[in-house]
């Protein structure tokens, strides 16, 4: 087990502070209008209190109209002075936003058309806000979002997936981009209000330039999978923009350290809830990099009419546009008796896509959750490490053979008095794929204590996924039943 906990020390090192994200007006199945975790790069930052260091520009004249590359009186390359010793004043925080929205401009060759509200919030008001997950959901909702998240084996049945989730955004999220309020708010650790260097703040200023230019509001999400698919674009095109603007700072431009205090943390982090959803960060700053080198960063604009369909085509961006591979729209016919009935909640669509991005985490998540059994992926399968054995960045791979032969899948939920139990159809690109699922999937029920019981029915008589599931294979396609009891099964889906 040393090794396990070795590799999840080393991950959370790399994860820890660091995320970012943006909040749609339209919330998606469970993250509501929460952000999504982002990637931490390595480029380093100088100490508390302290600037970059690059020759100091000043006294730079004003454009005669506004252009790229300026905003609100201040150059992307201007050096600004700033008094750190209690936080940024209102003033000194106006004149990093305004150069660092000229910086974007910069970078990402695209200009603002308005000045965007920044505001900072500590990490315990955060935690206690809105932004943080919560809030009335209807039991049908609850009830779903439970079975899903049991379904991937992330979180059982004697926790809420939701309180699960909520703390995972309480603990990892560094700031926040809202459409609906074009609004910035970037989380600071510590006692002193301040900008934690301009990292975060880069980022979401080019979420505030994509809602200028792109309208975030009308980009919709009904699933976990086109979720993740879509903000593919939306978090890689950020985060590459982010990144290539710290990659300036120090040589060329004068940038604003971060505090000793950082960004803070809230706590532990549920591992396989972030690897899903940290998809968009760890694999969109590649897809975008992609076709920005082959048609600049127009080609990435016309993108914004031509969202992506699947996590698939993110993880391998070929099958974008190059070789396109449209996701397989699965029907999935409900054929319940003896009571069991369609869970159908009023805030969401009652079926769910979980696709190549959560399937990653179900496996990827064997390799920490730490039952003493085999895990299902080892960690070069998961995890980037390089020749001398270090997670590099972008950390985790989204393409290991159990998932990538996806093509799509659909979850229906079903519920009977107070139990729950599901119907998971996948199709794949062949036979060959579809049975590599089914057998991963078989060592993942005995990971977690699973066996078989006769054919194609297995049962897990303890702990918080004891259940009945039948997984059959029929040519391409992976049909796995859930249930209480193997007595339930025929009754859920015969």
């Amino acid at each position: 087990m040393r090794a396990r906990s070795t590799v999840l020390l080393v991950v959370l090192v790399a994860l820890a502070g660091c995320s970012v994200g943006y909040s749609g007006s339209t919330p998606t199945p469970t993250d509501g209008t929460t952000p999504t975790p982002a990637p931490e790069t390595a480029t380093p930052t100088p100490s508390a209190n302290q600037t970059a260091t690059a020759e100091p520009v000043t006294d730079l004249p004003d454009p005669e109209t506004d252009v790229l590359g300026w905003e609100n009186g201040y150059w992307a390359n201007e050096t600004i002075s700033v008094d750190r010793s209690d936080g940024l004043s209102e003033a000194e925080r106006e004149r990093i936003v305004a150069r660092a929205m000229a910086r974007v401009e910069v970078v990402r060759e695209m200009e603002f058309n308005a000045t965007v509200p920044v505001e900072l919030m500590s990490r315990e008001e955060y935690q206690d806000s809105q932004y943080a997950g919560g809030g009335n959901r209807s039991a049908a909702f609850t009830t779903f979002d439970n079975a899903k998240f049991e379904a991937l084996f992330l979180v059982g049945e004697d926790r809420d997936s939701l309180a699960v989730q909520q703390s995972n955004r309480g603990s990892s999220v560094a700031g926040f981009y809202t459409p609906r309020n074009d609004r910035i708010v970037v989380i600071y650790g510590g006692e002193t209000a301040d900008l934690p260097g301009e990292r975060t703040l880069g980022h979401e200023l080019t979420h505030a330039l994509q809602d200028q230019q792109f309208d975030l509001t009308s980009i919709t999400a009904s699933s976990r999978e086109q979720s993740n698919a879509q903000n593919g674009l939306i978090e890689g095109d950020a985060s590459l923009t982010e990144e290539r603007y710290m990659d300036r700072c120090g040589d060329e431009w004068q940038c604003l350290s971060a505090p000793q205090s950082g960004s803070g943390s809230g706590g532990d982090i549920h591992l396989g809830i972030y690897i899903m959803n940290y998809f968009p960060y760890d694999e969109g700053p590649a897809f975008i990099e992609f076709y920005q080198e082959r048609g600049g960063w127009d080609r990435i604009n016309q993108m914004y009419d031509d969202l992506p369909a699947s996590t698939e085509q993110v993880a391998t961006p070929e099958k974008y546009a190059i070789d396109p591979d449209p996701p397989t729209d699965v029907s999935l016919r409900d054929r319940t008796t003896n009571g069991w009935e369609r869970v159908d909640p009023p805030e969401r669509n009652p079926t769910a896509r979980l696709g190549q991005s959560a399937m990653t985490a179900m496996f990827g998540y064997t390799l920490y959750a730490d039952t003493g059994n085999q895990p299902v992926l080892q960690p070069q399968e998961l995890l980037n490490i390089d020749a001398e054995g270090n997670i590099v960045q972008p950390p985790f791979k989204y393409t290991a053979a159990p998932v990538r032969g996806w093509d799509g899948d659909r979850m229906h939920i079903y519920q009977k008095d107070n139990e729950s139990a599901y119907v998971w159809k996948s199709v794949w690109d062949s036979r060959q794929d579809a049975q590599e699922f089914a057998d991963a999937y078989a060592d993942l029920l005995a990971y977690w204590g699973g066996s078989q019981q006769s054919g194609a029915v297995y049962t897990i008589d303890d702990g918080p996924y004891a259940d009945a599931f039948r997984v059959t294979v029929e040519g391409d396609t992976v049909t796995i039943v859930n249930a209480p009891t193997t007595g339930d099964l025929p009754d859920v889906h015969e």
